[in-house]
Order: structure tokens, then sequence, then C-alpha cells
């Protein structure tokens, strides 16, 4: 027994796409929901990157809204409505800022024992870090120096301090002093005095700073 095709006769299928308008409208909502979202965070970031820029070249202080707006392309209204006051937006900036510059890795230090070898090497990466950062913290120090938005740098350079200090494992006096002056020898104006004012090299001033912990 076969079946015979040219006998066959076509029927016609009932088709039905319950629901597909619902499905269709659902998806296009969470399309344009999503260039909405995408085209609200490229204004968010304009917002932060010219208010970066400002920072970095005219300082905080002089920095307006209005100057804000201008740069990144946006209305007052606009900036207001991603930030609502200047506390929000500063420390958006500070955390955008340090994401893409970020501190040296100090935990890595740990991993070389000899203690003039550890602080050299801190050092270069430290003042490597200065150098490319030296107008943006140039202002941040100069404007906001005491501020709280400050005290997470400060932390860190304290902290810095400590994982360079531990390296010789001494006690007493003579690890308090041996902590300020290695803190002294990282600090931001530390580096721009020697380098900027009194023109040494990276490499001459990281001498000249390990010179001073051999002595404290």
């Amino acid at each position: 027994m076969y079946l015979d095709v040219a006998t066959v006769q076509p029927r016609a299928i009932d088709v039905k796409f319950h629901g597909t308008a619902c499905i269709v409208s659902a998806m296009t909502r969470r399309y344009e929901l999503k260039r909405r979202a995408d085209r609200q965070g490229e204004t968010r970031q304009r917002i932060v990157d010219a208010t970066i820029e400002l920072h970095k070249t005219i300082g905080a202080a002089q920095t307006t809204v209005s100057e804000i707006a201008k740069r990144a392309g946006v209305g007052r209204v606009t900036v207001y409505r991603h930030f609502p006051d200047e506390e929000t937006l500063f420390y958006a900036c500070s955390g955008h800022y340090f994401s893409q510059h970020p501190f040296p890795d100090i935990e890595r230090w740990r991993g070389t024992p000899d203690p003039h070898d550890r602080l050299r090497e801190g050092l270069r990466e430290t003042y490597a870090w200065h150098q490319e950062n030296h107008q943006m913290i140039a202002m941040a120090l100069a404007e906001a120096r005491e501020l709280p938005i400050m005290a997470p740098y400060h932390e860190f350079w304290d902290s810095a301090a400590e994982v360079l200090a531990a390296a010789w494992r001494t006690r007493g006096r003579r690890r308090s002093n041996l902590k300020v002056a290695i803190a002294l020898a990282l600090s931001f104006d530390t580096h721009r005095t020697l380098t900027r004012e009194q023109h040494l090299t990276a490499d001459q001033s990281i001498e000249l700073m390990v010179r001073l912990a051999k002595s404290a």
C-alpha cells in the first residue's frame, strides 16, 4: 500500500497566533526602555566627564553647573536630574576618575622582602602615579585637602606607608620615625618639590628618599 501524492488535495491549516501582538508590543517596549536607559547612561557619563575635566583645569571651586552643562552639551535641568546636589556629583566624579586611574597595588609590594628594594619599588610606582595624575591631584589638594571627600585618598597613602615600613621590622620610636620618613617620601607634595621645583629625576628623588628612610 502506498500513498498517491497526485490524488491528495491540499488542506488549509488554521494557525492561530494567539497573543502575538502582545508579545511584539512587550518586546518593543523593552527595547525602547533599554534605549532610554542607554541614552540616560550616556548623558550621565558626559556630565561626569565634563565635571572631571573642569575640576582638573579650573578647579572645583570655579566649576559651575552652567559650565558643566555647557561642556556636556545638556541643560542645567538635566544635570540636576542626574545629580541633585554637588556632593553626589563630586563622589560620582571621584569614583569614576580613580577607577580610570587606579592607585598602585600596595599589596603586591609585600612580595619584595628586602626593605630597600620594597621602598624603591613602592616609590617608583608612586612617583609614576603622581606624575600621571599631577594636574588633578594638585587641584584636589589645593581645594579640598581636609574635606571628607579626600579621606580615602589620605587613607590609601597611610596604608602604603605601613606596607613599606613593615619590611624593616622595627618597633617603638624607630618604627614611628621610619613611617614618618616613608610617608614623607610617598607624599605628592614631596614628589612635586623634588621633581618640579628642585628638578631631580625620579631615580634621584627615589634614592634620596631611601637614604632618608635609612637614617630614620
